[in-house]
């Protein structure tokens, strides 16, 4: 290869070597969110009841509310509620 490839072969390494580093931050991460919701199962929190109250904080309100709503319809018609 001429000099053009080995520049890109070490900006392909280096992008690699950057996603690589990240993977294992995140794989830290990772790990890191699931000793706090031991802790938190240790101190008698529902983990799973958290992690849907992660997950509806991340949501709009009119998103929560439309979800809630479909969800109520689905349930009446099926005579869950």
């Amino acid at each position: 290869m001429g000099g053009k490839g080995n520049v890109t072969a070490e900006e392909l390494r280096q992008l690699i070597e950057r996603a690589e580093r990240l993977e294992e931050e995140k794989k830290g991460i990772a790990e890191d969110i699931k000793d706090v919701f031991s802790e938190a199962k240790a101190r008698g929190f529902d983990a799973k009841a958290m992690r849907k109250i992660m997950r509806i904080r991340k949501q709009k309100k009119e998103d929560f509310e439309h979800e809630e709503a479909v969800l109520e319809t689905y349930m009446a018609a099926l005579g869950m509620i």
